[in-house]
């Protein structure tokens, strides 16, 4: 079984590119300060690599 990524919303995405946005709602990230778990696969950590700069991200 793969390892967990635990991933905080921590800047807004207030201003940034739809694309972004579409990355972040993807995720199940909407507010700030907002935790989500997700398992830790390619496509999710490619996700959090295109808006690293507004996320932090953890491996649980």
């Amino acid at each position: 079984m793969s390892s967990m990524l635990k991933i905080t919303l921590v800047k807004s995405m207030i201003g940034r590119p739809e694309k972004h946005r579409k990355v972040l709602r993807g995720m199940g990230l909407t507010k700030m300060n907002r935790s989500v778990e997700l398992q830790n696969t390619p496509s999710i950590r490619g996700m959090v690599q295109k808006v690293s700069h507004l996320v932090v991200a953890e491996e649980k």
